[in-house]
């Protein structure tokens, strides 16, 4: 299974809040982190649906870190 080409849907701090950052573009701002996971969720869901394997990182967690 190539996971090379996998679209990543990263929720992140952004502009005071969180946001879905995704190839460089940030959408789904929100004040809440949980309600911009759920966004990255269905970003990433459907891109599945379209072929596109994809994952969803946190940051922050799972020893995942945004770089400085």
């Amino acid at each position: 299974r190539d996971l090379t080409n996998r679209a990543v849907f990263t929720v992140m701090r952004h502009s005071g809040g969180w946001a879905v950052e995704h190839e460089g573009a940030y959408s789904d701002v929100s004040g809440d982190k949980e309600i911009a996971r759920a966004a990255a969720n269905r970003r990433a869901r459907a891109a599945q649906e379209a072929g596109q394997p994809s994952q969803v990182r946190v940051s922050g967690e799972h020893g995942y870190f945004n770089p400085a």
